[in-house]
């Protein structure tokens, strides 16, 4: 059963064609027919699964039945990154080809001025994050009265990153008679509810998997030391097998300060978060995809959305507090039925999250050590003390004395490199895993 079967306009069966796509996945195969209707949609389905072609395919089948787009403004897509936002942007010029629609990219971290241009001229979808569009609304060519469709895609997420007030405000902006499709990874009730506000009798399709990563996924916890994991990072990487890595952290200090780490040992790498600008997490992820960067350092920015073939391996040098979070994370690789490895990193402090995940996956997962890693390394002395007495600055303190970092404290966790000794013993490798009971 190919692409064929929905009636889609040539120009989109020819584009399909050329992006290798030969037959729709469950969320396309029933929300296309859904969306080619005109009718709003509440659709949910797991990470990978094809929810990008499943939303934009029948918006550009009815734009092009109605005969050419001309220069007006026709559907928003509302995203909560701004790396999604890109990649949306690049499936519609590949899924719209030389057909004559026209879209552009909105979203903050870049200039303004090619952004009014385009919306001055009326390009026919815009691909937005909700800040940056509700910028341009605020001013006086910002107008939306001839969208016909809204998408909201990774509805659960931005109702996390605290996007409501500002869909409102966009969606009231927008004609009432508008079709509206909701895409979301979970279905929780808070969506649900959302659908009710926003939308029309939504017909509701739930594809999602329950609480489970997808199942080419192989899962592994290896159970270290804070200060251990850089270096057991490092270890791990030795092995060839690790061709396209990316790695979750907590914050962006840790990101960097896990960047540098792996530069010291020279592994190419690059980090991707908030702090970072638009150029350089473009930069960054584009040398990811193309292979020039071995390893991804990421926080949960990336987590979601982010489409990159062929991730061989995730790993979570720090263990995620919800299994929600974990289930997004690891769903960077083994995409489309592909396989990949997910390693979790887990400290004596995470060990509850680590219960928390594994009573969501209904299962225990796998403990992996390393042969001939000494597990035993002291931590390094927290910075800023002299002779047992602390820094008059309190360096590494957080406010209070006797906190982490000074003198009597318990140092906060820190990444630490170094050049490990002895052979590796990688998942994806011939060498064998053992396994250990949790306490």
């Amino acid at each position: 059963m190919g692409f064929e079967i929905f009636g889609l306009q040539s120009e989109l069966l020819r584009a399909v064609e050329a992006m290798g796509l030969k037959e729709p996945t469950p969320i396309q195969a029933e929300a296309i027919p859904v969306g080619m209707e005109g009718k709003d949609l509440l659709a949910s389905a797991s990470t990978g699964s094809g929810k990008t072609a499943a939303f934009l395919l029948p918006v550009l089948h009815r734009m092009l039945s109605a005969g050419k787009p001309g220069n007006r403004t026709r559907v928003v897509v509302l995203t909560p990154t701004r790396e999604l936002a890109a990649q949306i942007f690049e499936q519609v010029g590949k899924l719209a080809g030389r057909s004559g629609v026209t879209a552009a990219a909105i979203y903050g971290g870049v200039a303004m001025g090619p952004q009014i241009r385009a919306i001055r001229s009326g390009v026919n979808v815009l691909v937005c994050t909700p800040g940056r569009l509700l910028d341009h609304l605020r001013q006086p060519y910002g107008k939306l009265d001839s969208v016909d469709t809204v998408i909201l895609d990774e509805g659960d997420r931005m109702l996390d990153m605290g996007f409501l007030p500002d869909i409102r405000k966009i969606l009231s902006s927008v004609p009432a008679g508008r079709q509206t499709l909701l895409f979301s990874a979970t279905m929780p009730g808070e969506i649900r509810q959302l659908s009710k506000e926003f939308m029309r009798d939504p017909v509701v399709i739930d594809k999602a998997v329950k609480a489970a990563p997808a199942a080419g996924i192989r899962q592994a916890i290896y159970p270290v030391p804070h200060h251990l994991k850089s270096g057991l990072l490092v270890r791990l990487l030795e092995d060839e097998g690790l061709e396209s890595v990316i790695c979750f952290v907590r914050t962006k200090a840790r990101a960097d300060r896990l960047t540098k780490n792996l530069m010291a040992a020279n592994i190419s790498c690059a980090a991707i978060h908030g702090d970072r600008s638009q150029v350089q997490r473009q930069r960054a992820l584009e040398g990811f995809k193309r292979g020039h960067t071995r390893v991804l350092v990421a926080t949960d920015v990336a987590a979601r959305g982010i489409d990159v073939a062929d991730v061989s391996h995730v790993i979570n040098i720090d263990c995620p507090p919800a299994a929600e979070d974990y289930i997004h994370r690891v769903g960077r690789t083994g995409r489309a039925a592909a396989t990949g490895d997910a390693f979790t990193f887990v400290s004596p402090d995470e060990n509850g999250h680590l219960r928390l995940i594994e009573r969501v996956l209904g299962k225990k997962l796998d403990r992996v050590t390393v042969a001939d890693f000494d597990y035993s390394k002291e931590p390094p002395k927290p910075q800023g003390i002299v002779q047992g007495k602390p820094a008059r600055s309190g360096f590494l303190g957080h406010g209070r004395q006797g906190g982490p970092g000074r003198s009597g404290g318990t140092p906060g966790p820190r990444f630490h490199g170094g050049k490990p000794h002895g052979p590796a013993n990688p998942w994806r490798g011939n060498a064998k895993r053992s396994k250990q009971a949790t306490h």
